[in-house]
């Protein structure tokens, strides 16, 4: 990870939360597409590969993991539209306040060039 001494570990936490963002938005675009199967990131596995040097693609695609459902359904998708828009709203929120704090300390170092 190359950005870890100007951003910390909260550089790759926004492009896990990003990439993860968009395999749950998959999961709910085919909630009704018969045999689709719902995909996660497991977010501390993505930042644990991430952190030990294993590229974006690899570190996120390591921890995709299939989702078990509680209530299968007759036509083999896995979806469970419910908890994937928690999920995802979750998701939602934690990647603002990463981006916040990064926000924040984007401006911390601006300002510090300039002299503020």
């Amino acid at each position: 990870m190359a950005d870890n001494t100007l951003f910390g570990v909260h550089g790759a936490a926004l492009e896990v939360r990003s990439q993860r963002m968009g395999v749950l938005a998959s999961n709910i675009a085919n909630a009704s597409t018969p045999g689709f199967k719902a995909k996660d990131i497991d977010f501390k596995a993505a930042l644990a590969n991430l952190e030990g040097g294993s590229s974006i693609d690899q570190g996120i695609n390591g921890a995709i993991k299939y989702r078990m459902p509680s209530q299968p359904s007759l036509d083999g998708n896995t979806v469970e539209l419910s908890s994937e828009q928690t999920a995802f709203a979750e998701n939602a929120v934690q990647y603002q306040t990463t981006l916040s704090f990064l926000n924040g300390r984007i401006n911390q170092i601006t300002r510090a060039l300039k002299g503020d």
